[in-house]
């Protein structure tokens, strides 16, 4: 690849689209960030407006090559990550949504999720799918728009409408229309996959409700999907080739590429990924078998588990209690206390996910008494989430049957040097940290780089990844673990 061409990574985010250019060497030479709004209808729903995810999209690809100075010209491919549940369906004539998109951590289909359960059908979409029944997944989503909007139903099955995940929605844009595709790693949360016989299920989209006809075309991770086609900043005929959901991209950031290796990106929610190879790793502790990456020859299966609220729990302090002014304010005040004084937050303010998948659970604080101060609260924030983040590693290592040696981290909270502290007591194992902590990004760079023929392969990759800082658990870590699991477990039991 020549010294002068770079890769674009979009990294379409639950709050924000961030692009970023990458050079040759997989260095960051600039990056953009632009947010859009969160729209909260009701308790418990989350949308975005598909419009803004597209202008956050092509504002920030601006702003990147404006800030870098590089040619559009100059971009040798295009890679796609993203929040990968989130549901959009859009007019294929008019490329217009018809409505908004239902977001990952919205919780509208619970009720729906809960007949199906009742029904006797979690055993099925399990074995199906890898899946859990929960709202937290594409599928509902997309019948409850197609059961919402007037006529989607019918223009569905007549084949005038297209659903899609994020990566989805994306790609048609940037393609004039002319792609309507995802990757294993995004179809297989929709609840309407099959992760073994590697295709969409009729069974899985009949129970659920969506028609076949709106589904995207799933190619591998690392391929040519298409060309830019009319995309304001950037020229025409620039291949996208890479896609992957925002966990199993930074799963490939992370080069956890063997078998054993795992990874947990600490965003808006924290999620870890332990790469299981080809192998489909059934797990008896509800946690998720999912997709990684088909790329080549290679379709690689990972076990996952969720934790839906963790970098939002931060937010929630800024913005809903005025607790701190920025999210990094957290460290210093959740530092200026020994503990948190008996205090325990449970960030289920959208339910809770693996291992216990209690959507209607609720965030909860204990322990409160008159010497409670805004410090314990924010340390107990930041514990919560290094408590979520131990339920399912613990819950892995079962389904495994050993335990891990080192978990790589990620993710803007990864930066929090007492969060990564805390999870390397609490788990028993080093915590690693990179230098480029951008691993979503430079996962979809490099898949990229691989389906535009840059990149031979992963290996010619993996001399780039260096460690940053590594947290071991503190010598006297487990004879206090113990009983802070016991209080968190009693809290959990109450949310």
């Amino acid at each position: 690849m020549a010294n002068n061409r770079y890769l674009l990574a979009i990294d379409q985010g639950t709050t924000g689209t961030t692009a970023l250019l990458i050079d040759t060497q997989l260095h960051i030479v600039a990056k953009v960030n632009r947010e859009f709004p969160q729209i909260f209808p009701e308790p418990g729903w989350v949308e975005h407006d598909p419009e803004a995810i597209w202008a956050s999209v092509t504002d920030s690809v601006a702003a990147v090559l404006a800030e870098s100075g590089i040619g559009g010209d100059a971009i040798a491919a295009i890679g796609i990550t993203n929040q990968r549940e989130t549901t959009v369906i859009w007019d294929r004539e008019t490329h217009a949504p018809i409505y908004n998109a239902i977001v990952w951590q919205c919780r509208r289909t619970a009720d729906r999720c809960a007949a199906m359960r009742d029904a006797g059908h979690e055993a099925v979409v399990h074995a199906t799918t890898g899946l859990v029944v929960d709202a937290y997944f594409s599928g509902t989503k997309a019948a409850w728009i197609l059961d919402r909007v007037d006529d989607a139903r019918a223009r569905a099955e007549a084949g005038e409408l297209a659903f899609g995940t994020i990566d989805s929605f994306v790609t048609w844009r940037l393609t004039g229309g002319a792609a309507h595709v995802t990757d294993p790693s995004n179809a297989s949360r929709t609840m309407l996959y099959d992760i073994h016989k590697r295709g969409w299920s009729e069974a899985m989209c009949d129970l659920i409700g969506v028609p076949m006809a709106v589904l995207p075309e799933v190619k591998p991770s690392a391929h040519i999907y298409g060309t830019t086609a009319g995309v304001p900043g950037l020229p025409d005929g620039i291949p996208v080739a890479g896609i992957a959901g925002d966990q199993q991209s930074a799963l490939f950031g992370q080069l956890c590429t063997r078998v054993g290796m795992a990874k947990c990106t600490y965003g808006t929610g924290a999620f870890l990924l332990m790469n299981t190879g080809a192998e489909a790793v059934n797990s008896n502790h509800r946690l998720l078998t999912t997709v990684a990456w088909h790329v080549g020859d290679e379709f690689s299966y990972a076990l996952e588990g969720s934790v839906f609220i963790a970098g939002a729990a931060v937010q929630w302090l800024r913005d809903g209690l005025d607790v701190i002014e920025s999210a990094p304010q957290i460290e210093a005040l959740a530092a200026s206390v020994p503990d948190t004084g008996g205090v325990t937050f449970v960030p289920a303010l959208a339910g809770l996910g693996a291992p216990h998948w209690r959507e209607h659970a609720r965030g909860i604080l204990t322990g409160l008494t008159r010497g409670t101060t805004r410090a314990h609260v924010a340390r107990a924030t930041l514990e919560g989430i290094a408590m979520s983040c131990a339920d399912l590693l613990e819950a892995m290592e079962k389904d495994l049957g050993h335990q891990l040696t080192e978990l790589r981290v990620d993710g803007g909270a990864s930066a929090n040097n007492l969060l990564m502290q805390m999870q390397a007591d609490l788990l028993g194992c080093d915590v690693v940290r990179p230098e480029v902590i951008e691993t979503t990004a430079l996962g979809a760079a490099i898949l990229a780089g691989i389906g535009a023929g840059i990149f031979e392969s992963v290996e010619a990759a993996r001399e780039t990844w260096r460690e940053q800082r590594r947290f071991t658990p503190g010598a006297d870590a487990a004879a206090s673990t113990a009983a802070l699991r016991r209080r968190w477990a009693d809290a959990v039991a109450k949310a």
